[in-house]
């Protein structure tokens, strides 16, 4: 009799690819091959029973401290895990299969942590929250304090009641991962030592989407790119801290690119006292306050080539008077802005399209449909050394408003084209209140403003 060959798993594999027609699903068999080839253990034959109904964790623990204590990559098949208290050490790999290895939150504590770890990382998995309550001190389903080489990889961390991922003093990356339904926000980093944040899909969550924060101002350096960020509500009310798609607070050195943000109770993108920012070709649609926001207490700010479709205001460099400065405003597209944000925040006027006060060239940008004014300079004495040029302003019932109550400082409004301005073209004020006439058509203005070889179409 002919003996029957062992099946391995790594002969199931090889018979699986040579067409053996033993069949797997083609993320299943990717993944699995990977584990595979790295010689990884698996959770299975550990003492982990896939789709199992008890708690697993101390199984699940065991396999884990197994794995990084050998130095090899753990597997975890497709199926539900049910665990609770998970914490990760340094060295550990965990490896699912995309969208079918489910580690479910069993309550009682936290789902996953680690705290001085580096060397981790999570690929291919799904946290589920199950929508339990987290302990007091679990701020996220998956939480790591001071991390280096920290990677979370196409995983998908879903129903949290607190926020999805929070990371402490982390170096590493996010890459290519869902995040959806926490009641907080989906992904928070708090002075973060090196990190990327790339390819996410961040959706429905109650308070905001990615964070970026510091206790101090200082530098940070973070990467938020090419993100789809959708729904993001602002169930703890204010008139900013929540609602926001991107939100960076005292962390200079940030690079925010190449993201598409839509239905945003506030904010598309907020930087809160964060220097040398750079917010480069982003889409913000349907914000329902200000789209793109550079607040109190920053210096430089670089917003350009992004695309703003429906907001209340759509670009603000604000708040001079907490020392925000220096900015460049260029080649940005701003139309569909409606006169009140979705929720009162006590200022009395929306409807603008792009508003600076200190330090900035705005050039190169088209505004369209308005209803308050196309560009703004300056609020009350809060204006000094801006330059608007070179815009296209359509359908907006004042072209700019610029501010020339005593005190402020010089400003140029040159070479604009404005269609569709029917309460002027360029009209000075004080404060809210309109104080001069359309000054195209006068032949002085109030110093030290400068306004010449601006164009009005009708």
């Amino acid at each position: 009799m002919k003996k029957q060959p062992v099946l391995s798993r790594r002969s199931f594999l090889a018979g699986s690819l040579l067409g053996a027609g033993l069949t797997v699903p083609a993320a299943a068999k990717a993944q699995t091959l990977l584990a595979d080839l790295r010689g990884s253990h698996d959770v299975s034959t550990l003492g982990v029973r896939p789709g199992a109904l008890d708690n697993q964790s101390v199984a699940f623990q065991r396999a884990i401290d197994r794995a990084a204590a050998d130095g090899q990559p753990l597997f975890v098949p497709a199926g539900d895990y049910l665990v609770s208290n998970i914490d990760l050490p340094s060295g550990i790999t965990l490896v699912g299969v995309p969208g079918r290895s489910r580690i479910r939150y069993a309550g009682d504590g936290h789902l996953m942590f680690a705290t001085q770890v580096r060397d981790v990382r999570l690929e291919g998995l799904v946290l589920d929250g199950n929508n339990r309550p987290l302990a007091d001190y679990a701020p996220a389903l998956l939480h790591i304090s001071t991390g280096a080489n920290i990677a979370v990889d196409d995983c998908m961390i879903l129903g949290s009641t607190k926020d999805g991922v929070v990371f402490d003093r982390v170096a590493g990356r996010v890459d290519h991962c869902t995040i959806s339904g926490a009641r907080g926000a989906a992904f928070l980093s708090n002075d973060a030592q090196g990190l990327s944040i790339r390819d996410n899909v961040v959706t429905d969550c109650a308070d905001n989407g990615i964070l970026v924060y510091r206790w101090n101002e200082g530098r940070d350096a973070s990467i938020i790119s090419g993100n789809r960020i959708e729904r993001i509500r602002s169930a703890s009310g204010g008139t900013g801290p929540f609602g926001n798609g991107i939100n960076v607070f005292r962390a200079d050195d940030v690079m925010i690119a190449n993201n598409t943000i839509h239905d945003c109770d506030f904010s598309a993108i907020r930087c809160n006292a964060a220097s040398n920012v750079q917010i480069v070709g982003n889409t913000s649609t349907q914000s329902g306050e200000v789209a793109l926001f550079a607040e109190f207490g920053f210096q430089g700010a670089i917003v350009a080539n992004n695309v703003i479709d429906g907001a209340a205001n759509g670009i603000s460099i604000a708040n001079f008077l907490d020392g925000g400065r220096m900015a460049v405003v260029q080649g940005n597209i701003v139309r569909n802005l409606q006169l009140q944000p979705r929720y009162p925040t006590g200022e009395p006027y929306y409807g603008t399209g792009i508003g600076v006060e200190a330090d900035t060239t705005v050039i190169g940008n088209v505004v369209e449909d308005a209803p308050y004014a196309g560009i703004n300079a300056g609020w009350g004495p809060y204006l000094r050394n801006v330059i608007v040029s070179q815009n296209i302003i359509r359908r907006a019932p004042i072209g700019v408003t610029v501010s020339v109550v005593d005190g402020v400082g010089s400003s140029v409004i040159s070479d604009n084209i404005m269609d569709e301005t029917p309460d002027g073209a360029v009209v000075g004020m004080h404060w809210w209140d309109r104080a001069t006439g359309d000054l195209t058509k006068q032949r002085s203005v109030p110093e030290p403003l400068i306004v010449e070889g601006n164009r009005t179409l009708s």
